[in-house]
Formats: C-alpha cells, structure tokens, sequence
C-alpha cells in the first residue's frame, strides 16, 4: 500500500466500537497543520521546563514555526511523499517527521504523552479497530504491555489468545490491522551500531539515579497508577556527543507489581539523522553478574562495557 492510501486510510477509517479511554484528543482528520504545530510547540515548552538542552527546544519550536507557515497541508504532504518528503521541509528531519506521521496516522505523539506524564497504553490499544476500553484494560492487565508494537508481537505469539475476548478472529482483525497500521509509522530496523554504547547508556542511567536521589530533577504526575495526581516521577534530559537522551523510571504496571519503579530506567535517546529508540537498563537479579546494572536487549555487552571509562 502506498504512503499517499495509508495516510487517507487512516483518515478515513477512525477507530469503530466503544470510544476510546484517555485524555480527550483531536480526531484524526482533524489534525491540520496548526494542530500538528502547537503540539510540535507544547513539546518545547515542556522539554524547557524540565531543563532540556535549549538546541532541542529550539528544534521543535523552529519545526512548529516552519509547519505553521506552509503553503500546503502537511497531511497532503504525507499523502503525496511519505516520511521522506516531510523529512525533506527545512526545520523538520527524520525525527520530527515520524513524529507528524505518526500523529496523522494515530491521533496521537507518544513522545509528548510522556513529557505530560499521560502515556497511557490503554487508551493506545483502544485506537486498533475492535479494541475497546474493555478490551484494553484486560490486555494491560493480564499481559502488562506498554506500546502497539508489544501488542503485535502478543497477537503473533499467541499471549493475546489468553485474554477473555480474543478468539482466533478477533486476534487476526488484530494482527492484520496493526501490521497496516504499524507499518505506515514503524522506523527501519535498527541495528545496534545505531545505537549508543552501552557504556553511555549505563553512564546516562547512573547520572539519572544519582539525581533523582538526591531530588535534583524535575517531576512530572503520571496519569498511570498515581490516583492522588502527585508529582512523583523524575525526569532527565541529557546530551552524549551527539546524542540527545530523556530518561525516567518505568511507570508500567509490570514495574509496579514486582516493586521495581525505582530500579528500572527507561532511556529514549535519538540523534540528528536517526529516528528515537529506547532500551531499559536493570538490575540483574541472577547469575554471576547478580546485582550489576545491565541493558535489556544488550546484556551481551555489559562486562565490556564495565571496563570503559565513565564519561565525563
């Protein structure tokens, strides 16, 4: 399928069933240019509040700026080139390109859910045809995923057949829907030479522990598992050379239930050129390296990454 018939699809084919939970959103079709550039805007603003690096600030309110201007629809845009052709706008690139297209796309950004502290994976789940907020909640509950993508995977290998309401027809709508949908705003495959090293993870995952211990980050009230709206969560935003990264604890229900929300990190990193990515580091609480601090995904590389230098 074409990039200019997934945008219109998705345009043209809003969520069916009950209406999805969360925090209210603009509608898909909804999103022109303005929407698309005063969320492009609101991520600046809470990116300076937090104390990110005023270079990235700047990035998203010169992209906003730039958006707002245009002569053309940005959804045209996507419709007629894709990715590529946003990514081509001065004031844009990769990044805030699959940013736009995933708005288009879902309706919503993941990135400035999390700067709000509103990410919530149930109301995602509720944007794939024939999930409702019924559904959603007995996914998150019984599987404990957090993105579209482990909600894919759960449809493949078969978890998603274990929760009430998923016979092997629902299931399929499911497979099938999001393999279109993923599709439209899923990056290429990254390969770990893409990524920083596990030493500068580690080294940003030290500096955001240190921090938040001795109360020197900003916080943010997750809407997740935080009835009281309390401030709770630190936030850091770091650069590595060319490296620009957001860390937090994991809020996820997992996390929760085994009392690790104050081990587990998550670490979103991108640089210019590159699209984000994310790892989370922890603590390994088996074998030999028992204790140690390890990246999930990576933890090959952990006793190399032991013998570099910490960072200055």
């Amino acid at each position: 399928m074409s990039a200019k018939a997934d945008i219109k699809q998705a345009s043209a084919s809003p969520p069916t069933g009950e209406a999805p939970a969360g925090p209210p959103r603009v509608s898909i079709a909804e999103l022109n240019n303005g929407a698309v550039a005063e969320r492009l805007r609101q991520a600046a603003s809470l990116l300076a509040a937090q104390g990110d690096n005023p270079f990235r600030v700047s990035a998203y309110r010169r992209a906003a700026d730039t958006v707002d201007r245009l002569d053309r629809d940005v959804r045209v845009i996507a419709e007629s080139g894709g990715r590529e052709a946003l990514d081509a706008i001065p004031g844009v690139g990769p990044s805030i390109a699959g940013a736009i297209v995933e708005m288009l796309t879902t309706g919503r950004w993941g990135f400035l859910e999390r700067l709000k502290g509103v990410s919530d994976p149930e109301a995602m789940f509720c944007s794939v045809p024939g999930v409702g907020p019924k559904l959603a909640h007995r996914v998150q509950q019984k599987l404990h995923l957090d993105s579209l993508e482990a909600l894919e995977a759960a449809a493949h290998d078969g978890r998603l057949r274990e929760v009430p309401g998923f016979g092997a027809r629902r299931v399929a709508v499911v497979r099938n829907t999001l393999a279109d949908l993923l599709g439209r705003i899923r990056t290429p495959p990254r390969r770990v030479e893409d990524e920083p090293s596990v030493a500068i993870l580690l080294d940003v995952d030290r500096e955001y522990r240190d921090a938040a211990a001795r109360g020197a980050l900003r916080k943010i009230a997750p809407k997740r598992f935080n009835p009281g709206g309390e401030a709770w969560l630190p936030v850091l935003h770091a650069m590595r050379g060319p490296w620009r990264f957001t860390a937090l604890y994991s809020n996820t229900a997992r996390a929760h239930e085994l009392h690790r929300t104050s081990d587990w990190v998550v670490i979103y990193f991108h640089r210019d050129g590159a699209p984000e990515g994310r790892r989370t580091i922890v603590t390994e609480t088996h074998g030999p390296e028992r204790g140690q601090r390890v990246v999930r995904g990576r933890e090959a590389e952990r006793v190399e990454a032991a013998k570099q230098p910490r960072s200055s």
